[in-house]
């Protein structure tokens, strides 16, 4: 008898999410299968016996509901989940206070939140203004008359670059972070999505980032410095602290999704705005809207398309029975696009106010580098369209993940306005 063939990545995704993320349209656009997705019901159990959840309302309820979570399951590698857990190299392994539940979640963030402040933030201002000025121009000197890629010259290092500053790294690292962060935002995917080389990256820039920070959090045990490891290393909550595996955890995760988040934002806003003139016209007309203007991008085509949660106790969603212990996904670039909670949902319209979207998330696990990515997104934005900036025609190369939306090369001419 002849073995039946593995079914393809294509075919587990359709069984999986009830559409296949895989084509080239869907990374062109994914909007048309999340409409067809929202038409099926706001909670529809896949043929994988996933529950998926299109709509609004509902992915906000999760996110803010305590009867989901991530729950207490071993790590595993199989197609319904990305790996919560990050393995040190010495064997043990510690999950990012982001996939925890209460009260450890609480405990850590808490402790976190203590040293991570937007007054710390607000630090990082002016070197952000500088650097992006900087990187432009060297940009444009470089390529003459030629395009520019948004991507690889601006996109990525001024967060990448930032957020060695908020940290403590030396400037010499920030580059084979910037690399390590990639191979680490990559693997976020679903395992079935992600070849055994990408898995292994994947790892093995956890591991690196992990030792790295150890290393450098003994230095500043011994020598503080006016930087986030620093911090982190005495902050102290009622006589509580971050364990050293806690710290390097937290760091490589606050610069690892820090940076995919915050590179993505920009490069998927700057494109939508290209692709939109007239709004960007509304932009340049309206700069003191900036802040209104990086929220719609967020809701308009954020990185995060994506999230899991598992139901701590039997409850009820949209009408549906979930089970305890069972899987629901959250599409969030569906539900920032459902017609119910937002006019005209597919257009972009910069002068949006209202509901809030949920592109960083919502409820206690609220993504905590938002005020960052926020920040940095608007610098490098409201620099960009002081120029006379034009697409390359079909040049624009999409990203190859599927739970961070992005952009992998964008290039651009540049003018003086």
């Amino acid at each position: 008898m002849t073995e039946a063939a593995a079914p393809s990545p294509a075919d587990v995704a359709r069984a999986m999410l009830t559409f296949d993320p895989t084509t080239p349209e869907y990374r062109a656009n994914p909007h048309a299968a999340y409409r067809q997705a929202r038409e099926l019901g706001a909670v529809v159990r896949s043929p994988l016996g996933l529950w998926v959840v299109t709509h609004y309302d509902e992915c906000a309820s999760v996110l803010r509901n305590a009867a989901f979570g991530w729950g207490d399951s071993a790590p595993d590698e199989d197609t319904t989940t990305t790996t919560r857990f990050t393995t040190n190299p010495d064997g043990t392994q510690v999950r990012p206070f982001i996939f925890l539940d209460p009260p450890d979640h609480t405990r850590l963030r808490k402790l976190v939140n203590k040293a991570f402040t937007p007054a710390r933030v607000r630090t990082l201002l002016e070197q952000t203004e500088s650097l992006v000025a900087d990187l432009l121009a060297k940009a444009r000197a470089e390529a003459g008359d030629g395009p520019i890629d948004l991507m690889s010259t601006i996109a990525r290092p001024v967060p990448a670059l930032v957020l060695g500053t908020l940290l403590g790294v030396a400037d010499e690292d920030v580059a084979r972070f910037q690399s390590l962060c990639a191979d680490i935002g990559r693997g976020l995917d679903l395992a079935v999505f992600l070849t055994p080389e990408q898995i292994a990256r994947r790892d093995s820039g956890r591991h690196e980032l992990i030792a790295y920070f150890g290393e450098l959090a003994e230095k500043r045990r011994v020598e503080p410095r006016a930087d986030l490891v620093s911090e982190l290393v005495s902050v102290e909550e009622a006589g509580d602290k971050l364990t050293m595996a806690e710290l390097c955890v937290t760091c490589t995760l606050l610069l690892s999704a820090g940076y995919v988040t915050t590179e993505n934002l920009i490069g998927n806003g700057m494109l939508a705005l290209l692709r939109n003139p007239e709004q960007l016209d509304w932009l340049r007309a309206n700069p003191d809207r900036l802040d209104d203007a990086i929220e719609e991008l967020l809701r308009y085509d954020g990185p995060t398309q994506l999230v899991g949660r598992v139901a701590l106790e039997d409850t009820e969603l949209g009408g549906q029975p979930i089970a305890k212990g069972e899987t629901v996904l959250l599409m969030l670039g569906a539900a920032n696009h459902d017609p119910a909670a937002y006019e005209n949902a597919d257009e972009l319209d910069l002068s949006r106010s209202g509901r809030r979207n949920l592109g960083f998330g919502g409820g206690i696990h609220f993504c905590i580098g938002a005020p960052l990515a926020r920040m940095v997104t608007n610098v490098v934005v409201g620099e960009l369209v002081k120029h006379d900036l034009r697409l390359v025609p079909d040049a624009v190369r999409a990203g190859e993940s599927i739970t961070i939306r992005g952009v992998a090369e964008l290039p651009v001419t540049v003018r003086d306005r």
